[in-house]
């Protein structure tokens, strides 16, 4: 293999796509790695291509840029999966697709896990609205949620996730369990304690054992926000045991042998760097990992030529305009003896007469030869074809350095985690935008640059 090769090595275990679509045992994917590798481009070419390969899939994004909706032709996502149009179906498959709404999916939890007046009492309550609406591991806890819920649901062959971007691999596999475990920890308890005492054992309780806590708290959090968490966790108190059940029970669904992760990452340094720390964190806690999806992989349609050798003919061909130009100032003082006769040229005059060179046609000459004019338009020097040719070697080298710098920082991955199966994705020309780019996406998903390691792409 060459220094200049974008293929994988021959020993590195290739990471089978199609197999994992098909397999009826698979279903779930989960789409994870750092930001802006393409993670949600991804999920959405790996349900589309498992459509098309007649499973019934449903693609979750917690994309707040609402690309993948754009490119599958929907108008809008919201929290129920909706239909995608204009994906073959001949096969049997179907595919349907949907964004987190974190609060209304919080909303739903309550509603479903409470009578109407207590649900509307928590649903109306200041700090549950703050709750739902942004607080820490919220998204990734409701990410979770939404999940249990589709495959409780047995409605999907496969279920495609694109997870939240985060800015640390722990946040989306710690932040349902922090969160299960606020809202069932001692903190939460103890704000519940006055609230299920009750009468005067309730307020002797509150007066002695916690006068001084709710002092502290109440200078802390302010007297209001206080008792609107006060409320809030004495609405909540017949589920809170649910939320750890159903965070702790979504765990163990995501170490099922029925789920696989992908960890996507580009050929960069940074997110080679972040995707190897997911992979070792995967392990740990005994996630089953497919592999390693590598996004926007360049290549090269003249990979036998090495950026070193394109170097050195373009300065060869650099070189050789100089001398041409050294020897063409040599002939200046020759040319100067023909000036009188290119002044008759250009007014029309000749030892045979006047020749027309304002006839309109292309034709015309000269006693001398062709008119100046269409000799310009028909003959390029070689001087411009030379520096042409050096720029496009020069363009050509710094791509080979690309290729070289990839494969490089590829290969250092691979060689820390040899076991993981990569499957590489050659980069579009342009960004997806559509279904056609999708199957594009999942297409060099399947082939894995095992045959395309001459093919010219671009970002």
């Amino acid at each position: 293999m060459t220094a200049d090769d974008t293929t994988l090595d021959a020993s590195a275990p290739r990471l089978e796509v199609d197999a994992l679509l098909d397999d009826p045992h698979t279903r779930i994917v989960v789409c994870c790695g750092s930001g802006g590798v393409g993670k949600t481009t991804t999920a959405a070419a790996l349900g589309v291509r498992a459509a098309e390969r007649g499973r019934r899939v449903v693609v979750l994004t917690i994309d707040p840029a609402r690309r993948l909706a754009q490119s599958m032709g929907i108008s809008e996502l919201d929290n129920v999966p909706r239909q995608v149009k204009g994906v073959d179906e001949s096969a049997g498959g179907e595919l349907h697709a949907m964004m987190l709404d974190m609060k209304r999916t919080f909303d739903e939890i309550v509603e479903g896990h409470a009578d109407a007046d207590r649900a509307r009492a928590i649903l109306e309550n200041p700090f549950y609205q703050s709750l739902s609406a942004g607080f820490a591991g919220t998204q990734e806890y409701m990410a979770m949620e939404k999940l249990g819920q589709l495959r409780a649901n047995d409605e999907w062959d496969l279920i495609v996730v694109d997870t939240p971007p985060s800015r640390s691999a722990l946040d989306f596999l710690d932040a349902p369990k922090r969160l299960g475990s606020f809202l069932d920890g001692k903190f939460i308890r103890v704000l519940m304690a006055p609230a299920k005492v009750g009468g005067r054992a309730g307020m002797k309780f509150l007066n002695v054992g916690m006068s001084m806590m709710t002092g502290t708290l109440s200078k802390l959090m302010g007297g209001q926000l206080l008792r609107d968490v006060q409320t809030f966790v004495a609405a909540m108190d017949t589920m809170f045991g649910g939320f750890r059940t159903r965070a702790d029970a979504t765990y163990r669904l995501l170490q099922a042998p029925g789920t696989a992760f992908l960890v996507v990452a580009a050929p960069e340094r940074d997110a080679l760097r972040e995707a190897a720390y997911f992979v070792e964190r995967l392990a740990a806690e005994q996630m089953p990992l497919a592999g390693l999806v590598l996004n926007r992989v360049h290549g090269s349609g003249a990979s036998q030529l090495s950026a070193e050798r394109a170097l050195a003919a373009a300065e060869a061909l650099t070189d050789q305009r100089a001398e041409d130009t050294d020897a063409d100032a040599g002939t200046d003082a020759g040319d100067d003896t023909d000036a009188a006769s290119a002044a008759r040229a250009e007014n029309n005059l000749e030892t045979g007469g006047i020749v027309d060179l304002d006839g309109g046609k292309a034709g015309s000459r000269t006693a001398a030869g062709p008119s100046p004019a269409v000799a310009e338009h028909v003959t390029p020097t070689s001087a411009s074809a030379a520096q042409l040719a050096a720029g496009l070697l020069r363009l050509h080298a710094e791509r080979m350095q690309v290729l070289a710098r990839e494969r490089r920082t590829r290969d250092r991955f691979t060689a820390l985690h040899p076991e993981v199966p990569v499957t590489q994705v050659a980069a579009l020309p342009g960004d997806v935008h559509d279904l056609a780019g999708l199957r594009a996406i999942g297409d060099r998903l399947a082939l894995n640059l095992t045959e395309t390691d001459d093919t010219d792409t671009d970002d």
